[in-house]
């Protein structure tokens, strides 16, 4: 089916694609414990979720080179991929909606703050590589979210046009990258709040890919 103008979808990776957020915070805590810093729920959603690991480590390692910064994030990813390896799972409903897209012609992409290996590694996980476009990584770019520059890549990268995209996003930091970047959110409830998602900038927010409104929303915005 050819391509409807301008429509993409859009999706972070972390929490949205799958709920991953309390193995990130086990990771956290395990490396970061040790260095006085402790995360609870809500203090993981305010200042971990959705930042870039350049961002963290000048924030709670201010006192580290930045080699070193590097080397304490890059042992704290490795430990969440050692607790996430053989156990990642779809968000209910993802699968359909990506069948969707496919169906209908419409481009994906992923847009993360995590690093590649991360992405990649969970892409794999849930066999759905081969369904996106692209994959943009934030701190590959001049900004990562919550700028909208990973956004505006997606953009590019899918031939999409902002008005006729959707993006999927569970953190306060991306729906604020997606939502500067002109694009309708959609904010997923693996962590925060319905009105925690809206007051970032999300026109909606679902617990996963199968709630009607999110479907009806999409299918409304895709014309299928």
């Amino acid at each position: 089916m050819m391509q409807a103008k301008g429509r993409a979808l859009l999706f972070d990776i972390d929490g949205t694609l799958a709920d991953t957020d309390a193995l990130h915070r086990q990771a956290f805590n395990e490396i970061f414990g040790p260095r006085g810093h402790v995360f609870d729920h809500a203090r993981f959603a305010r200042e971990l979720q959705g930042f870039s690991n350049a961002s963290i480590g000048e924030r709670f390692l201010p006192d580290e080179s930045e080699d070193a910064r590097a080397a304490i994030l890059g042992e704290k990813e490795q430990v969440f991929r050692n607790l996430v390896a053989g156990q990642i799972r779809p968000v209910p409903g993802l699968m359909a909606l990506l069948d969707e897209a496919d169906q209908a012609g419409v481009p994906m992409a992923a847009v993360t703050n995590a690093p590649r290996l991360n992405a990649e590694m969970l892409l794999s996980g849930l066999g759905i590589t081969h369904r996106f476009k692209a994959i943009v990584i934030g701190d590959e770019l001049i900004h990562g979210k919550p700028h909208p520059m990973p956004y505006l890549e997606g953009l590019r990268l899918t031939g999409g046009a902002a008005h006729a995209a959707i993006a999927f996003e569970d953190s306060r930091s991306g729906i604020q990258s997606a939502a500067a970047a002109g694009i309708r959110t959609i904010g997923m409830r693996t962590s925060l709040s319905h009105d925690d998602l809206v007051a970032a900038g999300a026109i909606a927010s679902a617990r996963a890919f199968d709630d009607p409104e999110l479907v009806t929303l999409v299918a409304q915005a895709m014309s299928w």
